[in-house]
């Protein structure tokens, strides 16, 4: 039988096996253990390696057969989506909410009781925002905040983690804000991670393991925005629908 490879604490940073020793069922699954400081957080997605574990589980690190991404050019907004947005009276922000963000996709969805965002993932991406690496775009509306994602970035690649919206419209409205500003940024692909038809909806489209990874070969090494995460004004306000 199979062990699956194991991380000590006490190894080095990089010290994943190769993203081809994934398992097929479950799929993607590559290794356990190891902790989530931010050389190893980075590490893990420079390679195209991310944590995704339940509470009370050892952290479990995956790289899917097949990868979502969304190359900002390929961004598609239906006409309904337009029409809705222009009557949400939404505006939009970054970096001014994170761990609310975080919370707001922790917090239990539908028939789900449990989350994946354990106190220990929000203590570490906090901790990346904290030293400009994480970043989350946010939705408000009346002044609440009523979605928004959050995610990594490394050269000019965003790695979406999670979304999460209260009122309708409100994750896609963030989605197609973030994607719009990132590649006024300069940034070239959006991970998605995992496919859902939400995210086909938007644009997104698969990857294979491979074709994903010698994209990160090249994106992850270019320079990455250095300026300050404020948003556009015409993106801050809704208007550039």
């Amino acid at each position: 039988m199979f062990e699956l490879y194991r991380i000590a604490r006490n190894m080095p940073a990089d010290a994943f096996p190769p993203i081809e020793m994934a398992l097929a069922d479950p799929d993607g699954l590559l290794a356990v253990g190891g902790d989530l400081s931010v050389p190893r957080l980075l590490a893990g997605y420079r390679r195209g390696i991310f944590p995704w574990y339940n509470e009370g589980d050892p952290i479990l690190w995956w790289s899917p057969s097949e990868r979502m991404v969304l190359f900002p050019e390929q961004l598609k907004i239906s006409r309904s989506l337009r029409k809705n947005l222009r009557h949400r009276d939404f505006s939009f922000r970054t970096d001014t909410a994170f761990k609310e963000v975080m919370l707001g996709c922790a917090a239990p969805r539908g028939e789900e009781y449990g989350t994946w965002i354990t106190p220990e993932m929000l203590a570490a991406y906090c901790e990346l925002n904290r030293r400009g690496i994480a970043h989350s775009f946010e939705c408000w509306q009346a002044g609440k905040l009523v979605g928004g994602l959050y995610g990594v970035v490394l050269g000019k690649v965003f790695f979406g983690e999670s979304m999460f919206h209260r009122v309708r419209d409100a994750s896609k409205a963030t989605l197609a804000a973030a994607v719009t500003q990132l590649q006024r940024w300069g940034f070239e692909l959006i991970d998605c991670q995992l496919h859902t038809p939400h995210l086909a909806s938007l644009g997104a489209c698969p990857l294979t393991r491979g074709d994903y990874r010698r994209l990160l070969d090249v994106l992850c090494l270019e320079p990455s925005y250095t300026g300050e995460w404020t948003l556009d004004a015409d993106v801050l306000q809704g208007n550039w629908i």
